[in-house]
């Protein structure tokens, strides 16, 4: 499937690769092609370092949707994972003795006994990469939940953090079906003890339906995520060594969970021109050795479509250029 036939067609589409090599541009010049062409399109930075409002010339406050003026059709956001942090960890913190209705009542040091102490310290443990999980529940919020977009296009963050972020599935269910158990058996450990010491009636706690309810959505997004029929993954790269064998890291990790991948843009393409300096023509002759490599490991071993977009005079921002880069991107 070309980039083309995926913005008129899938659900979401997400694009990553190695830092600088101009992902932000590639999907905010995606975005605003398949927006004037009739997709009501929302495009989402998980990147910790956000660039997506410098790149559409526009403030955007973290975590909230900004329509962009003068595209119809196109909204902007860039989330704020710091932010929903308190949140999950309130849904997921155990104080035992506040469950049971026995805080201030001196049970304390009897609780310890039964080892408390150890199971809140697990509580509030953090799940490994905090802040690719909070942009994963982002991704959650917008996949799983009702809404009026088109088409999803996610910036994602530079490779590492992306590879991290594509394991999160598993590793974030895992962790709150931990949470789960663990709040479920002090229920049953301690009901009767709670009656025994505690007469009051305690406000309705919700936060177990809701764990479950963000673990359920968690394992669909991760089907959501692996149907070549809703999603793809668009690496973007530049024809350099290093680039080449990142790239080739992060179709390995796409393989592994079945994210599909039909397409890779190859960026910043020094062109022909007689009135090349020195500098210039050797830096051309260099890509051109590495896109040769590309063609043949990505192009004609792997079958993937490769989208070759010039190296631009000027910055690559704000409507004109980013409308100018979106021709490239979808002519091939």
């Amino acid at each position: 499937m070309d980039l083309k036939h995926a913005l008129m067609n899938l659900k979401i589409i997400m694009f990553g690769g190695k830092g600088g090599v101009g992902k932000t541009s590639c999907a905010t010049s995606s975005a605003i092609w398949a927006a004037e062409h009739g997709r009501n399109t929302l495009i989402i930075s998980t990147d910790p370092a956000h660039s997506l409002g410098d790149s559409l010339g526009l403030e955007l406050p973290p975590g909230e949707k900004i329509p962009v003026n003068g595209i119809p059709n196109l909204t902007a956001l860039e989330i704020n994972p710091s932010a929903d942090i308190a949140e999950l960890q309130g849904l997921t913190a155990m104080n035992p003795l506040e469950d049971m209705g026995l805080s201030g009542m001196g049970m304390g040091g009897i609780m310890e006994g039964f080892g408390m102490g150890d199971i809140q310290e697990l509580a509030a443990t953090n799940p490994p990469g905090i802040d690719e999980a909070f942009a994963f529940g982002k991704l959650l919020e917008f996949i799983e939940t009702e809404h009026d977009y088109d088409l999803i296009i996610f910036d994602t963050a530079p490779t590492g953090h992306t590879l991290r972020f594509l394991g999160l599935p598993e590793t974030l269910s895992g962790w709150i079906g931990k949470i789960l158990k663990m709040r479920l058996k002090i229920g049953k450990m301690f009901g009767a003890i709670k009656r025994m010491f505690s007469r009051e009636e305690k406000e309705e706690d919700n936060s177990l339906e809701i764990l479950e309810k963000y673990n359920n959505s968690i394992l669909n997004a991760r089907d959501d995520l692996m149907d070549p029929s809703k999603n793809n993954f668009v690496i973007v790269m530049i024809p350099e060594e290093m680039a080449i064998t990142e790239t080739g890291r992060l179709i390995n990790e796409l393989i592994k969970y079945e994210i599909p991948n039909t397409n890779i843009i190859v960026n910043q393409l020094y062109q022909d021109n007689a009135e090349l300096c020195d500098f210039c023509k050797s830096r051309r002759n260099m890509q051109q050795r590495n896109l040769d490599k590309i063609r043949e490991i990505f192009g004609q071993k792997m079958g993937k479509n490769l989208i070759e977009v010039p190296l631009f005079k000027d910055e690559v921002r704000k409507y004109d250029k980013l409308k100018e880069m979106a021709e490239y991107l979808v002519k091939q």
